[in-house]
Formats: C-alpha cells, sequence, structure tokens
C-alpha cells in the first residue's frame, strides 16, 4: 500500500529526527514542501479531500494518531490488590488457624472439663470471618473497579473535546486530534500544543517552544527556510502558519518516546524476549544478574539500564533516532494503527514506581503532592492508627494474660492444644479492634467525595483536570479574574467609530456605511481590517434574520470584520485578492505588543503595513491622520492628545474597547507625504523603525456586555469572604466602568484601580526589584489591574500568596486565557483557564477549565469545593464517634468479661457501615447555598472543630452507657438469659445479640445526626435530597434485619422478637434525641484543645519536600522546579530507580502509571526525567563500567554520530549533544500538565 504515496514511513520518520539548515537541505532534496505534499497527495492550499476511504488508506499505511493506551486492571487484579492489606492478611491467617483447628479433636484426658457436645459445627466462625474479609475485599475490588471505569470515561470524553484546526476540502475546519493523519494541513497559531509531526509551509513569525524535547527554555524561530520541522508536544508561543502532517501517533517524536518507555506494551514484549534469549548466551552477565539482583543493580539490569539511558539520552537530545540509536530497542518501521483515543491512568490512583522515580528525579517541592486537606487527613489517619494498635495490641495481651492465669494458675490446669482456640479467638478480637480503629475509610471517603464533585462539576462547565483544586478552591480568599469573556460575554460589536473626523455614536445603528465614507478611507478601513487578522476567524451570517451571527475565531477580532459587513463590503472578497500566502511578513498579536501588523506587498510596487491594536499605544506610533474628505493631516502629539481626550476616554467610559487601525507605505517611486521612499527593501524585522509614522484611519468602540449573572455571582464571593479583583489588558476607564456594572467597586469605597505601570512603580525598590513590603502596602486595596502584562498579573499572584499582611496565608485562584498567562496560572493556587477562547498552553498550566468561560462558574466551583471539606468533616464526625464506641467496648469487654460483646463478624459488618457505605452516603451530599454564607475555612482550619468534638464525644457518651448498661444489666431489665461468660462454641444469646444491635441501630440514626456539623438543631432539613444517601441507609437497616433474624452462628445472632426489636430501634433513636441536647450545650465551654487536625503532618520540617512545597507558598499540588543535585543524592537516586528500571523498562513489564496522553508535553517531560535521574546518578564507576561493555560502546558511537549531525542545528540544542557523562543534564523545565490529563 505504501508504494500509492511517494514517500515511506520511514523517510518520513528520518526527516522528522533534523533541525535547522540540516532540515531545510534535507526538504529541499526532496523537492521541497510543494513536493512532498504531491508526494503524500495533499494540496498545501486545499488539503485533504476528507474522503473516508483516503483518511483510511492513510491510516493503515502511516498509522493514526493515537497511542495504544494501557490497559486497564482486571477485576481480579483489584481482587489481588485489596487483598494485599496487612490487617486483612492477619484477619485471614487467624480464620484460617480457627477453621484448621476446628477440625481437630483431642484425646480426652481425665479432669478436663470437655465443653458440651455443640449442636452446631464448629467451624461456622472461621469461615463466616473469611466470607466477611471476601466481601470487604469484593466491595473494595468492586470501587476500584467502578471508579477507574468512570474515571476513563471521562478521560475518554476529556480527548474527544480536543479538537485541531485543519484544512479540507480547501474550508478551514476543528477536527479531534485522533482524527488528524498525515497529509493533513494544519493552520497552526500562538497558544496551540502540537498534535503531530509537520514540516512548515507557511510562518508568520512563527516562534515554538520545544523544551519539552529538547529542555531548551529559549523560544524557536520556524520558517521554511530556517527551521522547518516542528514536533508533535511543542507549543506554539507566537506567530502563525501552516504545517504539513508528517507522522502521526507512534511514529512521531512524542509517540517513539512513548514506545522506547514500554507504552506500547507489545514491542516491550518482543523486546523482552530478545533480551531474554542475548542473557541465556551470555554466561558471565547472567551470573552476575543472579548475584546483584538485590544488590545495587549491577550485571544484566545494570548494564542495560545504563544502555538504555544511553539511547534515551541520545534520543531524547536528538529529538528520537531511536531505531538507530539502540540495538535490541528497534520500534516496528511504521507501525500503523487504528486505535481510538487512549484513556489516561488517573492521576489520582496510586503512584507507580516510574511515576515516584520521575518525582525523584525533580526538586524537592514535588514532595507536596498531598493538598493541606490530604496532608492533614493522612495525619489524623497516622495519629488514630497507631491509637488503634495501642489498644489491639493491649486488648490482645489482657485476654491472653487473663485466660492463662484462670486456666493454667488458678485451676491448674495442663496445657493442651485445644486451648489454642482461645488464642486465635483473641488475635481474632485484636485483630478486628484494629480493623474497626483504623479508619481506611477516609481516603475512600475523600476519593469518593472529590470525584462525584468533579462529576457533577462537569455539568457545571467545570472541567476539573486536577482533583484537589477542586477542594482548595472551597478554601479561595481571592479571585483575580480576566475581564473579556470571562466577567463579560465575549461577544463583541463596534458600536461608536470615528472616523474621517466624526465620531458616530451613540450606538450601532448610528454607524456610518460605505456611501458615507470617502474612498481611500473605506478602501485602507475595509483593506486593514479584512486583511491584518487572522484568516481562520470569520464571521457566519444567521439563516434566521432573528438570530445573531455566528462569531467563529478571535471576538475581537470577529467584532471588526463585522463592522465590515455594516458598511456593507465583504471582507471574504478582499481576503481572497490578498491571500495569506502572498504576506510578506506578520507580526502577530501578543500581550507585549498590544497590535497585530500585516506586511502586503502593493499592486504597483512597493509594500503596505496595516496595524491594529490599543488606541493610545497605536496613536503614540502615528505621524498622520485621514480626516475630513480623505485628506491626510499630521497628525502632531497635541492632537494625540485631545483625541485620547475627546474620543478615546469618552468610549472607555462607556464601558468600550477602543481599538485603532493604522496604517504605512513603502514605495520605490515618489512619495507621498505619509509614504516611505525605499531604494532597497527595508530590513521588515526591525520592527520598532518599521512600525513607526502609521496614518491614522479610524477608532472604533467594541462593545462587550456584562454577562447578567456576574453582578449576582460577585455579590454571592464578597459575601462569602472572597476578595474579586479584575485584572486586564485593557484601557483603565473601559477596565473602571466593567468593574464598577459587575460590583467589584462602588463610587467612594476607596479601593484602587491603577494601570499596570503605576502598580510596577509602586511596588518596585530602586534596584527595580520586587519589595513584598510595598506590594503588601498596595493588594489589599487593589481592586482593578488594567492595562497590565502578564508578569503584572504573576507578580500580583505570587505577592498575595506570599504576603503575610493577613492572618492566615491568602489562597489565590487566578482566571487566564492566553499563553503568557501559564506562569500566573501554574503559581496560583488554582488556576482556571477558559474553555473556549483559552490556548492549549493556558489549558495545560491550568487546574480547572471553565468549559462555558463563564465567571458564575468559578462560584460553583467554591461551593464545591467547601463542599467537599464539609462532607469529609460529616464523614468524620460519623466515623470517630463509632471508631471510639467500639474500641472501648471491646477493650473493656476484654477487661472486664474476658471477651468482645462484639463479635469479629459483627465488627466487620459495622466496619462495611461506617468505611464503604457511610462514605458512599455522606460523600455525595449536595452542596447548599447555605455554603457561601460563610467565610473560608483557611488554611489552619482544624478538621475536628470543637462543634464536631463536642458532637463525637457527647454521642459517644450516650452510645456507650447504653452497651455498657446492656452489657451488665440488660439481662435483668429485659428480661433474658445472660450471654457472659459463655464457652467457646457456644450458641449465640439473644442478650450479646441485642448489644450488637442496639450499637448499629445508634450508629445508623446517628449518620443521620452526622450530616450536620455547624451545630443545627434541625438534622433531618434535606435528609431525602440525597436519593444515594437514603438508599444506602435504607438498605443498610434491612440488612441488619436479616443478619440478626437469619446471620446464626455465621454472625453470632440469635433471632429477636418483636419487643426486643423495639427496644433497639427505641435506643437507637435516642441518638436523634440527644443530639438536640448537645446542640444546647455552648461550643465555647470546650478548650481549643478539642480543635484536632489543625496542622498538616509533623513530619513537614523546614527541609521536607512538603514543607518546601507549602511553606515557600509553591503552588502545593503541581509545581516541580529544579532537579536533584549532589553526588550522594544521585548515587541513592540511581541504586533505587535501577532496581525499578530492571523490572519495567528493561524487563519490559512497565508496571507504571506513565500517562499514556498522546504528545502530551508531561509525558515527554516524564520520558527526560527519567534520563536526567539516571545521568545524574552517574559516577565514573558507573561509567567505566558502561564503557566496557560492547553493546554500551555500540550505543555511545552511534550516538557520538548523532550529536555531529546535530550540531548544525543551531546553539538552541548545543547543550544536549554531548555523550552521556556525570555532569550531562538535560534542562527541565518548571512542569505544566497538559490538559489532555485530569485529576482523575
Amino acid at each position: 500500500m505504501a508504494s500509492q504515496y511517494g514517500i515511506t514511513v520511514k523517510e518520513l520518520r528520518d526527516l522528522m529526527e533534523l533541525r535547522g539548515e540540516e532540515g531545510v537541505e534535507k526538504v529541499k532534496s526532496y523537492g521541497g514542501a510543494k513536493e512532498i505534499c504531491k508526494k503524500l497527495k495533499t494540496s498545501e492550499v486545499s488539503g485533504l479531500s476528507g474522503d473516508k476511504g483516503d483518511l483510511e488508506r492513510r491510516r493503515d499505511v502511516f498509522g493514526s494518531n493515537t497511542i495504544p493506551p494501557k490497559p486497564p486492571k482486571t477485576f481480579l487484579q483489584l481482587v489481588w490488590e485489596a487483598l494485599q492489606d496487612v490487617t486483612l492478611i492477619i484477619l485471614e491467617l487467624a480464620a484460617i488457624i480457627s477453621l484448621a483447628l476446628s477440625f481437630y479433636k483431642p484425646p480426652k484426658e481425665d479432669g478436663l472439663d470437655e465443653p458440651e457436645e455443640e449442636d452446631h459445627p464448629a467451624w461456622i466462625e472461621g469461615a463466616a470471618i473469611l466470607i466477611a474479609v471476601t466481601i470487604v475485599v469484593l466491595v473494595t475490588a468492586f470501587n476500584d473497579w467502578s471508579k477507574e471505569r468512570q474515571f476513563r470515561g471521562l478521560q475518554d470524553r476529556i480527548e474527544g473535546e480536543q479538537v485541531f484546526s485543519v484544512i479540507r476540502g480547501g474550508q478551514g475546519t476543528q477536527i479531534q486530534i485522533g482524527e488528524l493523519v498525515t497529509g493533513d494541513i494544519m493552520q497552526v497559531k500562538y497558544g496551540d500544543l502540537l498534535p503531530a509531526d509537520g514540516i512548515i509551509i507557511q510562518s508568520n513569525d512563527l516562534k515554538v517552544d520545544e523544551s519539552s524535547l529538547t529542555g531548551e527554555s529559549d523560544h524557536v524561530k520556524k520558517g521554511p527556510d530556517r527551521d522547518p520541522m516542528v514536533l508533535s508536544g511543542t507549543h506554539v508561543m507566537e506567530g502563525s502558519g501552516k504545517v504539513l502532517v508528517a507522522a502521526v501517533g507512534i511514529n512521531s517524536q512524542a509517540g517513539i518516546i512513548f514506545a522506547l518507555l514500554g507504552a506500547v506494551e507489545e514491542s516491550a514484549a518482543k523486546e523482552d524476549k530478545k533480551r531474554q534469549k542475548a542473557d541465556r548466551k551470555n554466561r558471565k552477565l547472567q551470573k552476575a544478574n543472579s548475584t546483584s539482583k538485590r544488590g545495587s543493580g549491577a550485571g544484566r539490569g545494570g548494564d542495560e539500564a545504563i544502555a538504555m539511558t544511553a539511547a534515551l539520552g541520545a534520543a531524547t537530545s536528538t529529538g528520537g533516532d531511536y531505531d538507530r540509536a539502540l540495538e535490541g530497542h528497534d520500534v516496528e518501521e511504521g507501525m500503523g494503527n487504528s486505535h481510538h483515543h487512549n484513556a489516561t491512568p488517573s492521576k489520582g490512583g496510586p503512584a507507580s514506581p516510574t511515576e515516584e522515580l520521575q518525582e525523584e528525579a525533580v526538586a524537592p517541592s514535588s514532595g507536596g503532592e498531598k493538598s493541606v486537606l490530604q496532608a492533614k487527613l493522612t495525619n489524623l489517619a497516622i495519629q488514630i492508627g497507631y491509637a488503634g494498635m495501642a489498644v489491639s495490641l493491649l486488648t490482645v495481651v489482657i485476654l491472653c494474660v487473663q485466660f492463662s492465669i484462670k486456666k493454667f494458675v488458678t485451676e491448674g490446669r495442663h496445657w493442651e492444644v485445644y486451648y489454642i482456640n482461645f488464642y486465635v479467638k483473641f488475635v481474632i478480637i485484636g485483630v478486628t479492634v484494629l480493623v474497626v480503629a483504623v479508619p481506611e475509610g477516609l481516603p475512600l471517603a475523600v476519593t469518593l467525595s472529590l470525584a462525584y464533585s468533579v462529576k457533577k462539576m462537569m455539568a457545571d462547565n467545570n472541567l476539573v483536570r486536577h482533583l484537589d483544586a477542586c477542594e482548595t478552591m472551597g478554601n479561595a480568599t481571592t479571585i483575580c479574574s480576566d475581564k473579556t469573556g470571562t466577567l463579560t460575554t465575549n461577544r463583541m460589536t463596534v458600536v461608536q467609530a470615528y472616523v474621517a473626523g466624526r465620531h458616530f455614536k451613540p450606538d450601532r445603528s448610528s454607524l456610518p456605511k460605505a456611501k458615507d465614507l470617502p474612498s481611500n478611507i473605506l478602501k485602507s478601513l475595509t483593506q486593514g481590517i479584512s486583511v491584518n487578522s487572522s484568516y481562520s476567524t470569520d464571521v457566519e451570517l444567521p439563516k434566521n434574520p432573528n438570530e445573531q451571527p455566528k462569531q467563529i475565531g478571535n471576538k475581537t477580532e470577529c467584532s471588526l470584520l463585522g463592522f465590515v459587513l455594516d458598511l456593507g463590503e465583504d471582507y471574504r472578497a478582499i481576503r481572497s485578492k490578498h491571500p495569506d500566502s502572498s504576506f510578506t511578513k506578520v507580526f502577530t498579536f501578543n500581550s507585549a505588543r498590544k497590535s497585530m501588523s500585516t506586511i502586503i506587498p502593493l499592486p504597483g510596487g512597493g509594500y503596505r503595513i496595516y496595524t491594529k491594536g490599543a488606541s493610545e499605544i497605536i496613536l503614540k506610533k502615528c505621524s498622520f491622520t485621514l480626516g475630513d474628505g480623505g485628506r491626510v493631516d499630521r497628525f502632531s502629539p497635541t492632537d494625540q492628545d485631545r483625541c485620547v481626550r475627546e474620543v478615546i476616554e469618552p468610549m472607555a467610559r462607556d464601558g468600550l474597547r477602543t481599538i485603532s487601525i493604522a496604517y504605512r507605505d513603502f514605495v520605490p517611486g515618489k512619495a507621498d507625504l505619509n509614504q516611505v521612499h525605499y531604494d532597497s527593501e527595508p530590513d521588515w524585522d526591525d520592527e520598532d523603525k518599521i512600525i513607526a509614522n502609521l496614518t491614522s484611519v479610524c477608532v472604533v468602540g467594541i462593545e462587550d456586555p456584562v454577562r447578567p449573572e456576574v453582578p449576582e455571582a460577585i455579590r454571592k464571593c464578597q459575601r462569602a469572604g472572597i476578595t474579586v479583583r479584575m485584572v486586564t489588558g485593557d484601557n483603565i476607564n473601559t477596565a473602571r466602568a466593567i468593574a464598577t456594572k459587575c460590583g467589584i467597586i462602588k463610587p467612594g469605597d476607596g479601593y484602587l484601580v491603577m494601570e499596570g505601570k503605576e502598580f510596577n512603580q509602586r511596588i518596585k525598590n530602586s534596584r527595580d526589584e520586587v519589595d513584598q513590603a510595598k506590594l503588601d502596602q498596595v493588594w489589599p486595596k487593589l481592586r482593578v489591574l488594567a492595562r497590565s502584562q502578564p508578569i503584572d498579573k504573576y507578580t500580583l499572584v505570587k505577592g498575595i500568596i506570599n504576603s503575610k499582611a493577613t492572618a492566615n496565608r491568602e489562597v489565590v485562584a487566578v482566571t487566564g486565557d492566553g499563553t503568557n498567562d501559564g506562569p500566573a496560572l501554574k503559581k496560583a493556587d488554582v488556576g482556571f483557564a477558559m474553555g473556549i477562547a483559552g490556548t492549549d498552553v493556558a489549558k495545560e498550566a491550568s487546574d480547572i477549565i471553565l468549559t462555558d468561560d463563564n465567571f458564575s462558574s468559578i462560584v460553583k466551583a467554591v461551593m464545591w469545593g467547601r463542599n467537599v471539606y464539609d462532607s469529609i468533616a460529616k464523614f468524620l464526625q460519623f466515623q470517630l464517634t463509632v471508631n471510639v464506641v467500639a474500641v472501648i467496648v471491646a477493650f473493656i469487654g476484654a477487661c472486664v468479661i474476658q471477651d468482645s460483646p462484639l463479635k469479629a463478624v459483627q465488627m466487620l459488618w459495622v466496619n462495611l457501615i461506617m468505611d464503604t457505605l457511610a462514605s458512599l452516603a455522606l460523600a455525595t451530599e449536595m452542596p447548599t447555598a447555605d455554603l457561601l454564607l460563610r467565610k473560608p475555612y483557611g488554611r489552619t482550619k482544624a478538621l475536628i472543630s470543637r462543634t464536631m468534638a463536642k458532637n463525637i464525644c457527647g454521642q459517644a457518651v450516650y452510645q456507650l452507657v447504653v452497651t455498657f448498661g446492656m452489657m451488665f444489666y440488660g439481662h435483668v431489665l429485659l428480661d433474658i438469659d445472660n450471654g457472659q461468660g459463655a464457652e467457646l462454641h457456644s450458641p449465640p444469646t439473644p442478650h450479646f445479640t441485642m448489644i450488637f444491635n442496639a450499637f448499629v441501630m445508634m450508629t445508623l440514626f446517628n449518620e443521620i445526626n452526622a450530616r450536620k456539623i455547624h451545630g443545627q438543631r434541625n438534622v433531618l432539613i434535606g435528609l431525602f435530597s440525597n436519593p444515594i444517601y437514603y438508599s444506602i441507609w435504607i438498605i443498610t437497616f434491612i440488612s441488619q434485619i436479616v443478619i440478626i433474624q437469619f446471620g446464626g452462628y455465621a454472625f453470632s445472632t440469635a433471632p429477636l422478637s418483636l419487643e426486643q426489636w423495639m427496644w433497639c430501634i427505641f435506643l437507637g433513636m435516642g441518638t436523634l434525641v440527644w443530639q438536640q441536647i448537645i446542640t444546647t450545650i455552648p461550643t465555647s465551654c470546650l478548650p481549643s484543645s478539642f480543635e484536632i487536625g489543625k496542622q498538616p503532618p509533623s513530619s513537614m520540617e523546614p527541609n521536607s519536600p512538603t514543607a518546601n512545597s507549602v511553606n515557600e507558598h509553591h503552588h502545593y499540588h503541581h509545581h516541580h522546579e529544579g532537579s536533584i543535585t549532589g553526588s550522594r543524592s544521585g548515587q541513592i537516586l540511581w541504586i533505587r530507580g535501577l532496581t525499578r528500571l530492571q523490572t519495567q523498562v528493561i524487563g519490559g513489564e512497565l508496571q507504571e502509571r506513565l500517562i499514556p496522553v498522546p504528545y502530551s508535553k508531561t509525558s515527554t517531560d516524564q520520558a527526560i526525567r527519567v534520563v536526567n535521574a539516571f545521568r545524574h546518578g552517574m559516577d565514573s564507576q558507573h561509567l567505566q563500567q558502561a564503557t566496557s561493555n560492547p553493546n554500551i560502546q555500540r550505543v555511545l558511537q552511534k550516538q557520538a554520530s548523532l550529536s555531529k549531525r546535530l550540531s548544525a542545528a543551531g546553539p538552541q540544542v548545543d547543550g544536549l549533544s554531548h555523550g552521556v557523562g556525570a555532569n550531562t543534564r538535560i534542562k527541565i523545565p518548571e512542569t505544566s500538565f497538559s490538559h489532555t490529563e485530569t485529576a482523575v
């Protein structure tokens, strides 16, 4: 099939490995980009036809733009993982021993009281425990399985939403990135994350960030005649252009890295077999491997790890000559595949060895993966676990000692094997106490609550990428919001214009028509707008006259194109006369320029520059203006000031964005007043000289109405204790008008509104450095920052986070849509990217993507975040009450009656109720509007407040009184047989059954109390608003009835009468009445020491990773900066990493959770980190071992030849072109997660 195309997959892959001049020459050797297009049967102008048969053939020959995902764990694998729990293993062993001993019949001896012949088999208790453990394991495995399935489904949905702009059938269209094929023509623009490798056909000032592959942070200029290759996973940081797709999927550079790291498991398995075969031939290596499996990783694993490292180093440095770099690690040529877009494994799931290795290879701050809530919960769980272990151990010791003294000292009995049954029973009781005490339901509750919230937040237009961002948002104290599209509708319309010396106002109906303007002004205006804008921007007129036109692309440009249509002109006809391939030069818009300029050739010779941008900036560059009648007038600084004062400021006060349009002509012949004569072609790269002495054509006022729901959303934020600040690039008067309409500022409130320039002057010292003390004097009063640069937003966010001006550290949320907003989004505690207007770079740096770009969706995120915190608190309040009561009952019972009133199987049932079922019920509560009526908790808020502690202690007292009352006096009060002192394997008694039943009833009714954690009296409000909650409650109640009436020996229960049931339910409902008494007690009576869980784990010492991430106020859940230094850390990392790599990459098993997202910058960063980790860890001894291996010598020789080729690629990759050495390192930029990932 490949013969039908004039170029093969192998040739295209080899082509994509070249850079700079070498790449240019290689493209020329094929006849240029146009000729390659012909070979691939595509058109550089109209692209592919879009025929389904043609697209399918291309996928068969060149592969699809997907990477096969790692298959999910099977249910049996999850069951096996669940069985690894230590407490369950101990319980299983004890149950098996109990089961085995039940079949042992000891010989009769004189003087030994034989237990009476039992009327039930003795093995039932052991079997029941095993069945209970099986149920727990199956429930745990099912939870994990369903979570993974949900997360993968969610990931598939996210992947399906990823689209890219291509030309097919001569029309620009958006397609899913998985549908891209070799031969497609991509339209790339600033902010794009490239989904495939390609060859540049046309470039307009295109600059690409290739740090994900080369480690070089400088942006690389790209063009057909300087560096024509662009790679998947890299970012377009500036400019635009057209790119011919040359390699997709696993044949792209990012895909090859995945293949090398084992993401394509079939290839890894084949290579594993090759290596095993080679190992058998090398006896010496085999012997070294067998003696060093537990050592430092020398031998087979060590040598091959170094070989792999060298190969990876070569691969990463060159951008990927993988198939030739590493013998025995070939990637199959031209692997075509038709897999669907892959789903990424859960980031929230258990970290794999490879992920851990990757994290160890970066800065200490990468240890701060846990959020504040998770850190506090970890600390609390550890403390409870220690207490539980102590009590369970003490219980076993007391039971064993009491029994031994009674039997062998007091009664003088001799040892018999039969007595082992008693000791096994005591161990089972102790382990069961531990099972109940250890809150293994905590992580489940956190995960369920976050996952449930994430799922529901999608319906509220919040796509959560990092799970803990949801919880963090609940503590937000400051929101720094963009204006355009977030506070406003982002549906822009030109409503005023200043043209030909006249101000057309007040609204759209007053705008001029073509006949009202002089011909030269009309031509300059319509051509300047039509040509000097992205050709992917379009306005589709509606079929129904009552509907509004559909705006596609940049909304500001859409409003200007709409203005052209309002004038009665056709911008498409103008564009067809000036195709973008005819442009001489394009200076694309960026936040530094705040303008866009396009240079086009004039029909009679010469060039014209069209410029549009922020009014006051463009007007300062103008020396002429087109006045009344179309005449050219000089435009002095005085005239500029008058125009600003009389035109721009009034427009801005009306809340309009002002844009100026201007031009400049370069002519070879005689020049007019506003033209420039040239003899030789100007230096178009000298922007400052070229974009100067312009002729002003027009100033337009663009209306972007405030979203109707935003003022109310901002009021809710302010009532909830959250300060909203607007950070915008717009004119200060426009910003002030919009902020007033939104309610961010009010007349006379004394808050600051300032421009970025003034902001910088006020916060910087004499050395031009940001002074935190000065910043602390500005930010508390600052509400609007206008004409700001992205660096200003970053400075503000960092300053607020680092500030100690307030009692608690501020938690900052930030919105952003532009490429340069990335640093601020990453620095913030929660970064919101715009799903509609946002660039890929912004989305990648964010934690949550607003799918509707609406500020009111941020308020919903706050609500969900607070709800997560409250859901966890509800579960804690419930579980700790059960913990305290169950542990004390078991312990006191062991001490007093030498038995636990709650049997092992019963406690496992209680554990199931309070862990799995309660976490599911309480973690799925819906948020209410009341959540926004309180201030944020803050980072140091105790997990267990004094109110919660009061509820826990109060309910524990009630339940203990009832339980012990029934234990010691129940048989008297209820006129039933005393169940104390029963022999081993004796039948269950109604006495102890009632204790168990009353305990479960109290637990169930206390679950209703647990729904309220702020001292509310009415605990029944909203009880039936959550179907999951009341369904689980009812099912648990029915299950308890079945267990009591039909559980028999398995659950150590005897059937109860209706009267006995009524007593149990009555005592259970007593918790509701008792709660009212507890609520009456003033919380202020309790000392502050009752607040538990204020601080994260105490192990957070100043130098610890987590401390660094929190104390230095880094983004505490996804910031990774720097890399490990120091020889010792390198050696430790080498030894630890080598062992992992043997079983993963070298063994071909890759039990990792390396995220197989196609073309994700993160995924490539992970590969680079692995290389860095091993490179940095190699000392001279390792290098000697490496270079003595003939296989590695071949690899290094190959790498040397690659380095020689690479040296021609220019300085941007020069630092990576050396062999593997102790000091060779790949620079890793600050981690930026791909927007194709999610928290889950």
